[in-house]
């Protein structure tokens, strides 16, 4: 299986493929969040990528661009997003967070259900699948 840098052009073009392949196939999310991202550090293009992921469907839908009228906006750098988004790593979240390295603007408390529902969501087999696909496609 090819392996692109996270969030690379080629990268996002295999995921959404991935998410494609497993829409309907895992638990619906059951908290509505609508989250701005902005990573930075990125290693390529202007060190800078917009972003969002929007939970309000019941589904995860993580892309590009950002949302209007979010429920709040992180800046995070983009190892913490990696080791986040696709490592899964839940202590990475916690400690980039109490380190003052996520920056919230918003409704925080958002940020802290969704969290809490997606360490919830590595019991569901598919979504676990899912996430083990992601982190193949990753470099």
């Amino acid at each position: 299986m090819k392996q692109y840098p996270f969030l690379s052009e080629e990268w996002l073009a295999a995921a959404r493929k991935i998410r494609a392949e497993y829409r309907g196939k895992t638990a619906t999310i059951p908290v509505s969040v609508r989250m701005n991202q902005i990573i930075d550090g990125v290693p390529f293009g202007d060190g800078v990528i917009h972003a969002h992921v929007d939970t309000s469907s019941g589904d995860l839908e993580i892309e590009t661009g950002h949302l209007e009228s979010p429920d709040l906006t992180i800046t995070i750098s983009y190892e913490t997003a990696k080791a986040i988004l696709v490592d899964g790593d839940a202590q990475a979240a916690m400690q980039a967070f109490l380190g003052g390295r996520i920056k919230v603007d918003g409704d925080i408390t958002k940020m802290i259900a969704f969290q809490n529902t997606s360490i919830g969501a590595a019991a569901d087999p598919g979504a676990a699948e899912l996430a083990r696909r992601l982190q193949a496609i990753t470099l």
